[in-house]
C-alpha cells in the first residue's frame, strides 16, 4: 500500500466508506435486489466517493507543495 500516493490512499478510504454505506442502503431495502442494480449502486457509491475524495486530496497536496516552494 505504500506505493500509492496520499490522495489515492485517501480516495480508497472514502471509497470503502461509500461501499459500506451503499451496502447498508441495500440491506435496508433502498435498492431493488436485482444483481445489476446492486452492482451499479456499489459502483456509484464507491466510485463517486473515491473520485471526490481523491480530487480534494490531490488539490490539497498540490497547494501544500506550492506553499513549500514559495517559502
Amino acid at each position: 500500500m505504500s506505493r500509492f500516493s496520499l490522495p489515492v490512499k485517501i480516495g480508497l478510504g472514502f471509497a470503502a466508506a461509500g461501499l459500506l454505506l451503499t451496502l447498508v442502503g441495500v440491506g435496508r431495502g433502498q435498492t431493488p435486489l436485482a444483481p445489476l442494480n446492486i452492482a451499479i449502486a456499489l459502483l456509484i457509491g464507491g466510485g463517486v466517493w473515491f473520485v471526490v475524495a481523491w480530487a480534494v486530496a490531490s488539490a490539497a497536496v498540490d497547494v501544500e507543495e506550492d506553499v513549500k516552494v514559495g517559502d
